[in-house]
């Protein structure tokens, strides 16, 4: 028993590790590389410009996004299974936190799938007019953003209970589960500062978020090693 427990603690580490390692490069791809290439700010008609001369690259922007949410499902799972034995009623909670983000930021992403189709479509076009169809996509695109932004509340929530459940554990350092605290609590900061400080100008999380990077190369080069008699 002691060995399948010990097995299934590393399996779980293992895939929650790999899940994060590719969105780690998903996400920057689109975020850092596609976007910022095509979107022009305050620029709508150039940025359709960009889009339309550059589809496949805003294609694979929305491809880079999809696999870093279709990640986000596996890693839920991981580590549902990597701290039930911590306490399963609350790893259950966090990882639906981490699935409702999951969903909002699907949703969100839908923004970027009809901005993709009305931009390939000449029908759009000829109903719209080259200006709305620009303002339209503007729209869209400042959709998609603040909808996941808003999503990133829920994902802020689950790295706070994530943390704390590793906090608790007998076999991750309790230092991770701090960082993750820590993460935690700089996403809903940049999370709710729209809506409760529209004036302060701050981004928490990119000051915070490394406390996910270090957890995440623990649980590929550690993970492995988790004791058969946890």
């Amino acid at each position: 028993m002691n060995v399948h427990v010990g097995s299934s603690l590393r399996t779980a580490a293992l895939v929650a590790g790999l899940g994060l390692l590719i969105m780690t490069i998903a996400a920057p791809f689109a975020e850092l590389y596609v976007f910022p290439k095509l979107v022009v700010p305050d620029n709508a008609a150039q940025t359709v410009r960009n889009i339309l001369a550059n589809k496949s690259l805003f294609v694979s922007g929305i491809i880079g996004y999809l696999i870093t949410f279709i990640c986000d499902i596996l890693v839920a799972w991981a580590l549902y299974l990597l701290l039930k034995s911590v306490n399963t009623g609350l790893s259950i909670l966090t990882a639906w936190f981490r699935l409702v983000y999951t969903v909002v930021a699907l949703a969100a992403l839908l923004n970027l799938v009809t901005v993709f189709r009305m931009l390939d479509t000449a029908e759009y076009s000829a109903l719209m007019g080259s200006d709305q169809l620009a303002v339209q996509v503007k729209i869209l695109l400042a959709a998609f953003r603040s909808g996941w932004h808003f999503g990133l509340i829920f994902f802020g929530l689950h790295l706070g209970l994530l943390g704390y459940l590793v906090f608790m554990s007998t076999y991750i350092p309790r230092t991770l589960g701090i960082l993750l605290i820590i993460a935690g609590l700089g996403y809903l900061v940049t999370s709710l500062r729209p809506y409760l400080f529209p004036n302060l100008n701050l981004d928490a999380a990119q000051y915070t978020f490394y406390g996910e990077l270090i957890f995440m190369l623990w649980l590929l080069v550690k993970g492995s090693r988790i004791k058969e008699d946890q």
